[in-house]
């Protein structure tokens, strides 16, 4: 046999061997990878699975308080609520009322509120309305409050 065809059959031997090492390798690498990305996915996986535990208790949880807000709301009797209503001054004179002590009706509504809101009982024991008469709500002031808030960068 030529020793051309010998040299030929050396070479292409040692690019099969190459090829061989190569893919061997390459294969190799490839499996740490899909074994490091799987790990990294049942990572996130077990972080979303806690998340969503959280998420749920913490449901839960509004449930529970939004059922003892319920059933610490006081129950109001139709009638009370129209004298009450029948009770409130007209538009115009609603707008300025001085020295005005909140009506016994709305007592109840107040403590409700305060109570949904801070989540503890309360006991509210007076109020009273604060309002601003008309007379000391200028122009000029009403001006200067929309200057300086429309003076703030908003972003």
């Amino acid at each position: 046999m030529p020793s051309y065809i010998a040299n030929f059959a050396g070479i292409a031997a040692l690019i099969a061997a190459g090829y061989a090492v190569t893919y061997a390798v390459l294969r190799r690498s490839v499996r740490r990878e899909v074994a490091r990305q799987t790990e990294a996915t049942e990572q996130r996986l077990a972080d979303i699975a806690a998340m969503l535990a959280a998420l749920e208790a913490r449901q839960a949880e509004q449930v529970e308080i939004a059922g003892m807000q319920a059933a610490a709301a006081p129950e109001f009797d139709i009638g009370t609520m129209a004298e009450a209503e029948a009770a409130t001054p007209p538009a115009e004179e609603a707008a300025y009322i001085e020295d005005a002590d909140v009506t016994p009706e709305i007592m109840p509504v107040l403590e409700a509120a305060v109570t949904a809101f801070l989540g503890k009982k309360v006991r509210i024991l007076s109020a009273r309305l604060l309002e601003t008469p008309p007379e000391a709500t200028s122009a000029w002031s009403q001006q200067g409050r929309v200057f300086v808030q429309s003076s703030h960068n908003l972003r």
